[in-house]
Order: C-alpha cells, then sequence, then structure tokens
C-alpha cells in the first residue's frame, strides 16, 4: 500500500486512487499490480522476471521499453551506505525510470519545483514511472533496508543518475517513515 506524503503541508494520503490521480496530475504514472508471488532471498532475476511477465512484457512493449532487470537490496547488500548515497543525491535521468516493486519497501522523493517536494513510500505491488528529467531522490532506509523491485528502461544509458548538486534532499533528511 502506498503512501503519499508532503511533509512541509503535514499532508498524508493513503488512498490509492487519490494518489493516482495526484500523480496523474503532475505527469507522473502510478499504479498497483497484483502482486502475490513471493520470492525467498535466493530468487535469481530471471525467475523474478519470468513470474511478473503477463503484465511486464505489454507494459513494455506498450511503452517501448527495451531492458529490464532485478534489484535486491537488504541487510546484507555489500556497500549499503555507499549505495544508499548514490540513490539519496537529487538526480535526474535521461529517461523515465520505472520500478515495480514486488516486496519491500523504498521512499522516492520528487522536487518539482513548482510546488512542495513530496513522496511516495512504494510497496509491494507499486508501480512508479519517474518522468526523465524530473528532480528526484530515492531511500531504502536508514537501518534494515528491503527493495525488491523490477527496474524498467529503453536503453541502459538511461540508468545513469545527473546529480543536480543541490543538496536539497538533505532539508528531508529525517523524515520518518509513515506506519
Amino acid at each position: 500500500m502506498a503512501i503519499l506524503s508532503i511533509p512541509e503541508k503535514n499532508i498524508e494520503i493513503r488512498n490509492a486512487e487519490e494518489i493516482r490521480a495526484f500523480f496523474k496530475e503532475r505527469g507522473v504514472f502510478f499504479d498497483q499490480w497484483t502482486c502475490d508471488v513471493v520470492f525467498d532471498d535466493k530468487a535469481t532475476q530471471e525467475e523474478i522476471l519470468a513470474a511478473y511477465s503477463k503484465d511486464l512484457t505489454p507494459f513494455m512493449e506498450q511503452g517501448g521499453y527495451q531492458t529490464a532487470d532485478v534489484i535486491s537490496i537488504n541487510k546484507l547488500t555489500e556497500n549499503y551506505d555507499a549505495i544508499r548515497a548514490k540513490f539519496l543525491s537529487e538526480h535526474t535521468h535521461s529517461e523515465d525510470e520505472i520500478r515495480f516493486f514486488v516486496d519491500g519497501q523504498g521512499l522516492f522523493w520528487f522536487n518539482l519545483e513548482t510546488e512542495p517536494v513530496f513522496n511516495l513510500l512504494c510497496e509491494k505491488g507499486d508501480l512508479i514511472s519517474v518522468p526523465a528529467g524530473t528532480k528526484h531522490w530515492f531511500d531504502a532506509g536508514e537501518t534494515n533496508p528491503f527493495v525488491k523491485a523490477i527496474r524498467i528502461f529503453i536503453d541502459m544509458s538511461g540508468w545513469v543518475p545527473h546529480y543536480t548538486e543541490s543538496k536539497l534532499e538533505q532539508k528531508f533528511a529525517d523524515f520518518n517513515v509513515p506506519k
């Protein structure tokens, strides 16, 4: 279940339809897919992609997406602090950044500059597409991270982050994830 937060306005939205409408007004795609396959930590990328191919294949074909992989982060992830620091810095991509959460959770932050910064807590079943050029950052959590998500792009070069160096993310470093 996704949770949308606008910290500066003390707003929290938990209704999926309201979240979908909020994002649609801002040109961001949000959806929720059935996510009924349970994977253990030994599941391969191929097994996870195959399990969701019935939804993934038509989605990718419709959007012209060419590549997908699986990112898996947990408390055993080597160099997690360095990985987290890269995700935590505000950045953009040259194409849409799409994530489908098959397990765990993560917090996407958005800086559209025309309104207060907001975030979306994505959990199992949530699909988010951050449009190309959108300033954002991501947090899998400081302690006990757990994210298993399918990443979708047109071209692998779109995966390269372009850091803004704004340091805006530091203003929200003390944000507490809703429960």
